[in-house]
């Protein structure tokens, strides 16, 4: 079935709408919710969902301490990490821009590919994107302004998650791929994330407000739906329809996180921020052309998804 076909674009589209209003569930959750707390809750909902649909393809958790071990590793930079880190940001930074930083994933991705060799020459179209790509997201955050930028502890925590997916797919892929059923692979890894988030709970920050049923039933949706459906829903669209098509939803993730976050939110975008996003998109697209034909998923593991979870 191509990519054009009416029930895998109602597929793409109902997962970049599920994934992408994590954003959303995040900013909401974080009005009673710290960030450590919301990242624990999240990944104990999303590996529940999991260890239920596991068990109902009749898959079973991984044995033996090699896997367990690699899978401590992809948890702790592709959920742990990153899920506390984008919690972090948006206590500063607008759900929508989140979004849109959650899409540089495959700019890091691609550096860190030259770093370790994986890259060893790259056309002059994927390196004009890399820095492409980094000058949007330059121009969104506008350092060099002292006011009207958008720079802060926030902008770090929120390209420092998308680092941390980066290293995650770049270790999963090597390390995970074919390690047995992908959702109990998922399923574990969520769980392990689930211990090591708990670890940071003495250190976490205080909350912005009292708990309320806002942030309750946001933490529930995003964990049930944005960490532990979609997954579902992704490894089943890579399965049917082949990795192109679940590539093809991280360039959607921005554009449904900026909406929801200027329609439910409120949330403000002035045309420096927009031109900035739009050239970030443009520099990613540009990172992920190459001339063959081979496609290679390596979102088997629970990952956010990205431009960057396929390669082809």
């Amino acid at each position: 079935m191509g990519i054009g076909a009416p029930g895998t674009l109602i597929r793409m589209g109902v997962l970049a709408l599920l994934w992408g209003s994590g954003f959303l569930w995040i900013k909401l959750a974080l009005t009673g919710l710290p960030p450590v707390q919301l990242t624990v809750i999240r990944c104990a909902l999303g590996a529940a969902v999991l260890l239920v649909l596991a068990r109902w393809a009749g898959q079973r958790l991984p044995r033996g301490r090699r896997i367990w071990g690699r899978l401590l590793v992809a948890a702790f930079f592709c959920n742990a990490l990153p899920f506390a880190l984008f919690s972090i940001g948006e206590l500063t930074v607008d759900s929508g821009i989140a979004g849109v930083m959650n899409a540089t994933t495959p700019l890091w991705s691609l550096l860190i590919g030259i770093g370790i060799g994986g890259e060893r020459a790259i056309s002059a179209v994927r390196a004009g994107g890399l820095v492409l790509g980094f000058a949007g997201i330059l121009l969104i955050f506008a350092p060099w302004q002292k006011s009207g930028g958008l720079f802060g502890w926030g902008t770090l925590a929120l390209l420092g998650a998308g680092i941390s997916y980066a290293v995650a797919f770049a270790y999963m892929g090597r390390k995970l791929v074919g390690q047995g059923g992908p959702i109990a692979i998922s399923a574990a890894q969520l769980l392990t994330a689930t211990g090591l988030s708990a670890l940071a709970l003495p250190f976490d920050a205080a909350p912005t407000g009292p708990l309320n049923v806002t942030a309750v039933l946001a933490v529930v949706v995003l964990g049930i739906f944005g960490t532990g459906v979609t997954f579902y829903l992704n490894y089943r669209l890579i399965a049917d329809e082949g990795a192109t098509s679940a590539a093809t939803v991280g360039y959607l993730l921005p554009v449904v996180s900026v909406a929801l976050g200027a329609i439910v939110l409120g949330e403000e975008l002035g045309p420096r921020v927009l031109a900035g996003m739009a050239v970030v998109l443009l520099g990613v697209a540009l990172t992920r052309y190459v001339r063959s034909s081979a496609s290679k998923s390596i979102s088997s593991p629970s990952c956010q998804p990205s431009p960057s979870v396929s390669r082809s």
